[in-house]
């Protein structure tokens, strides 16, 4: 916002002309005003709302444009310098942060903002870099309000399912992402704050920036994660998304689709609890390593779309910070690369090295990424084919492990084309492309969002993480496909009256093969709906007609209609069931007094490793309150997310939270201090794994041997004494 300001300033001659009706900062203005008023709703404080907001625009995306404009020369409007300047400033922050962690200086990070904003003042071959390029493009309005829409959508999405849930009945994993960034708010190189000793092998960059956030503006980590700092990158992904449409495209038109696309279009779902998903991009607090990932991974493709190596310093160093933030980015982009240099080779007879050098680049941030920051470690994640769809077939047709192993391949490999039909009906316009396709810009998204179908193909995961392969090409598949569209609109005019009218046939379609019941098993009632749609888009493409290839794209995008119409409309309307409340209200009054009274270096031991009250066959062990509310590492509290977990689950055979913990006598260890309590079992705690402190329930029995420091109603904290 501050280099939006001057750089107006200094456009118009020092006097600030405001001109309202017309103007992008309106509906920036009013999202942002929205945002404000919605947070201050869900009881984030005035104080924390100013320093975020305050840290963001001057602390990183200020220093953060600068150096794009520097790196890449500008691009072509002023929200795509802010946007990719805001992902690259969030670069520099955290390969910043971590040396700084490490060095015990946290607060250093602050300094680079200042250093950078000084050097492109006194600098003056760099000055020119405050006002960007001359002639710079305008945003439209009507494309401006169109995204500020959908940002105040995805910011009520926020709010219905996030920010007036209470912290005990918030999703699962939210405890987990506290506890990494009190793991790396305190500790660097990070380890598993909920296993003492484990290795973090989990992409932990975007808890170091939430963490050089909370340092530098003293905001609680709670505030973070479940407020605030997912925010800006899910505004500044929706700019980024119609930015590269409207490169690709060649009209702001085709951004704004880009983005429709990209949001709200999902695969036709027939039959309830049957989805051949296309992946929503609906993780934006679930998972905000997702979230900063796809962020930082946006700039690097238009940065390789505008064949310019003067950017390439910023990709690189946007790649080297997806080695951390969200590896599985890398891969994606390095089959892209590689595919535009099979598909260009024949027709250039030579590599060209704006392709060459980008993929060498991300090849060796791969192997960064793999042997640094991961250890090898691959999170459960394994060649499995078909994995997706076998899972599917269990939930479809009532069969859990290990029986699922055994099931045939018949079923599954209809549910392959099942699925993949589905994806082509979301991004069927890509086949339009034509002659567009040997553009090396448009073959780009096109390998991209091609190898994140293929990962879903030939991957498997204990829960089925393989999915994020798809979410991250979900973008680039919609920018191809809105290009294929233009590009088809462009070879020859077809009646836009041709055009409705397929859609408004593949809507009328999908309702009523949603409402067929034929005879038969499981399977059979699951695909004789999908064939009825493939039939009638085969009888509409046998009239090779002009413009009706045109028309079989708009009939599956219809297809896509009633689905993504209720999806659309669930995500915001209010909850229909209540959460049910897992974490005992007290729980976060205890965590934070033994935060506060307590070394970043103590150990906590604690019995609570369950999600489930009362355990049955199995423990759920997502259990990450207590290391998340402490900000403490803990002798063991859940290992579900464990790499020494998840890499003994066996697809179909052994699900993941049915492996018990792998050092079992630790685990007897810590029990029994609370099970059994003695002054042998409570000291061993002590004297062999170097615990301080006990977090518990009520467990009056601990008292004997334990100094009680703390108690409410539910949580209770004690002191190991020595001696």
């Amino acid at each position: 916002m501050t280099v939006a300001a001057v750089e107006e300033v200094v456009r118009l001659g020092g006097r600030p002309r405001w001109r309202l009706a017309g103007s992008g900062w309106v509906p920036a203005g009013v999202v942002l005003a929205a945002a404000v008023v919605v947070l201050l709703w869900c009881g984030v404080p005035v104080r924390d709302l100013v320093a975020f907001g305050g840290y963001v625009g001057l602390g990183v995306a200020l220093p953060g444009t600068l150096l794009w404009r520097a790196c890449t020369g500008g691009g072509r409007s002023l929200p795509e310098d802010l946007a990719a300047g805001l992902a690259l400033g969030y670069a520099f922050e955290v390969l910043l942060y971590i040396p700084a962690r490490a060095a015990g200086l946290p607060l250093l990070v602050a300094a680079w903002p200042v250093a950078v904003a000084g050097t492109f003042l006194a600098v003056p071959g760099l000055r020119r870099h405050w006002r960007g390029r001359a002639g710079r493009e305008r945003m439209p309005w009507w494309c401006a309000w169109s995204l500020a829409g959908v940002a105040g959508y995805l910011l009520a999405f926020c709010a219905r399912s996030l920010y007036r849930v209470p912290i005990t009945d918030a999703y699962v994993d939210m405890p987990y992402h506290l506890a990494l960034l009190g793991e790396v708010r305190n500790h660097v190189p990070p380890t598993l704050p909920s296993v003492l000793g484990e290795r973090l092998s989990y992409h932990w960059f975007v808890y170091a920036e939430m963490a050089a956030t909370s340092w530098v503006t003293g905001i609680e980590p709670l505030t973070l994660v479940y407020r605030l700092s997912t925010l800006p990158m899910m505004f500044a992904m929706v700019v980024l998304v119609a930015v590269l449409g409207r490169r690709l495209g060649g009209r702001w038109g085709a951004g704004v689709a880009a983005v429709a696309v990209t949001y709200f279009l999902f695969a036709p779902a027939l039959r309830e609890g049957v989805v051949f998903t296309s992946r929503s991009m609906f993780t934006v607090w679930a998972s905000p390593t997702q979230t900063f990932g796809a962020l930082l991974f946006a700039p690097v493709v238009l940065v390789l779309t505008a064949r310019r190596p003067r950017g390439w310093t910023a990709a690189a160093v946007l790649l080297l910070a997806l080695t951390g933030a969200k590896a599985t980015f890398l891969p994606l982009l390095l089959a892209g690369l590689l595919f535009v240099l099979v598909v260009r080779l024949p027709v250039e007879r030579r590599l060209r090295l704006e392709w060459v050098v980008p993929a060498m680049i991300t090849f060796g941030c791969l192997l960064i990424a793999q042997f640094v920051v991961f250890g090898r470690g691959a999170q459960g994640t394994v060649v499995a084919p078909f994995a997706t769809m076998r899972t599917l077939w269990g939930v479809v047709a009532d069969v859990a492990p290990p029986a699922l192993a055994a099931e045939p391949w018949g079923p599954v490999l209809v549910f392959v084309g099942l699925h993949l039909f589905c994806l082509v009906c979301v991004w069927g316009g890509v086949a339009a492309l034509g002659g567009r396709l040997l553009d090396p810009e448009v073959l780009l998204p096109v390998g991209i969002g091609l190898a994140g179908i293929g990962a879903i193909l030939v991957l498997g995961h204990p829960s089925d993480a393989q999915l994020y392969f798809l979410e991250g090409v979900r973008p680039y598949l919609s920018v191809a496909a809105v290009c294929g569209v233009v590009a088809a609109l462009e070879r020859r005019r077809v009646p836009w009256a041709v055009v409705a009218g397929a859609a408004g046939l593949g809507v009328a379609v999908a309702v009523v093969a949603a409402r067929l019941e034929p005879p038969g098993g499981v399977l059979v009632r699951v695909m004789v709906p999908y064939l009825v749609l493939a039939g009638v888009a085969a009888g509409v493409l046998a009239f090779r007609r002009r413009g009706f290839a045109l028309a079989v794209v708009a009939l599956l995008a219809g297809y896509t209609g009633p689905t993504s119409l209720r999806e659309t409309v669930v995500h915001v309307a209010p909850e229909s069931w209540k959460r049910e409340r897992l974490i005992p209200t007290g729980a976060l009054e205890a965590g934070r007094w033994l935060r506060d009274h307590s070394s970043p270096g103590d150990v906590v031991a604690t019995d609570l490793h369950c999600r489930n009250p009362v355990p049955r066959r199995t423990c759920d062990s997502r259990h990450f309150w207590v290391s998340g509310f402490t900000e403490r590492r803990v002798l063991v509290e859940g290992w579900g997310y464990a790499e020494s977990t998840l890499s003994r689950a066996e697809l179909f055979v052994t699900p993941y939270l049915h492996v018990p913990f792998a050092d079992q006598a630790r685990l007897a260890d810590n029990d029994a201090a609370f099970r059994e309590p003695s002054a042998r079992n409570v000291h061993r705690l002590a004297q062999k794994y170097g615990v301080k402190w006990l977090f518990t329930g009520i467990n009056p029995a601990l008292g004997r041997y334990a100094r009680l420091r703390f108690q409410n109603a539910d949580s209770s904290v004690y002191e190991l004494t020595t001696g």
